[in-house]
């Protein structure tokens, strides 16, 4: 898997070749791996996969990595420009509202096509009892005083809002090691990626006594498991909405960006 550092540019077309459509993919999902494979496979089209850099150890990817910011909106536009790119996809996590707004900015900025991947968020379904919150700091304070044990899932970097409701037993399931970023008394970490299985969360959180679930709405079928397992145990689920995203084109799976793209899917 090819990598180019935050400040590279992928180089210009080669004499004599038909000059490739240039594409930058703002990815970390699923999406954004299914887009990189599918694109990978036609030789018209120059791609490049964004990662933020925020996993130590990312998955293997189809398409040559770009890892590391851009120096916000500002930054973004200047490499669009710099790196002649013909198309942008933003494809990034349903809660990366920042560059997601940055992306929107800079694409208008450079005046290149910008197209967002969102994923459906998870609606409720008979015998789910949610309580909506707006961040992960009010799904702390959802917990109530009285203690509970409490599986969190909404990754590493917001685990910290949870020291401030130290009287729960937290089951934490990260990619990243938590490495002291939830100073709490009582805490079992789970290093893990997903998808994960309806059942073998229903069987993780059995086995842990979990009372409360605390999920963001990420959508998508690779972390439902753990909605459909709180149904089954008749566990209630604190979901962190959804932030606001800019007003842009867009589409709820690659397929959907395969066809903006005007590229016929393969098998």
């Amino acid at each position: 898997m090819p990598t180019i550092d935050s400040q590279g540019l992928d180089g210009g077309s080669r004499e004599g070749e038909k000059a490739a459509m240039r594409i930058l993919i703002l990815g970390g999902t699923g999406e954004a791996a299914e887009l990189a494979r599918a694109i990978s496979r036609d030789p018209d089209l120059d791609a490049t996969l964004s990662l933020a850099g925020r996993t130590a150890a990312p998955q293997p990817q189809a398409l040559p990595v770009r890892i590391g910011g851009f120096g916000g909106a500002e930054g973004l536009a200047a490499h669009l420009r710099a790196a002649r790119i013909d198309r942008l996809i933003d494809a990034t996590h349903p809660f990366a509202a920042r560059i997601s707004a940055n992306a929107a900015t800079a694409a208008e900025a450079a005046r290149v096509p910008l197209l967002a991947i969102r994923r459906p968020a998870w609606t409720r379904e008979f015998g789910d009892t949610w309580t909506e919150v707006g961040s992960v700091a009010e799904a702390a304070e959802a917990l109530g005083e009285a203690p509970r044990t409490v599986f969190v899932t909404v990754g590493r970097n917001e685990v910290a809002a949870f020291a401030a409701a130290p009287q729960h037993r937290y089951l934490v399931r990260t990619i990243e090691p938590v490495d002291g970023a939830l100073a709490v008394p009582h805490l079992v970490e789970i290093r893990a990626r997903g998808p994960y299985d309806a059942a073998a969360e229903e069987g993780l959180m059995a086995r842990h006594g979990v009372d409360v679930l605390v999920s963001k709405n990420a959508g998508g079928a690779a972390t439902a498991g753990k909605i459909a397992a709180a149904r089954r145990l008749g566990l209630p689920v604190v979901m962190v909405r959804r932030p606001e995203k800019p007003a842009v084109e867009s589409v709820t799976d690659a397929a959907g960006a395969l066809r903006w793209l005007g590229i016929r899917a393969s098998g």
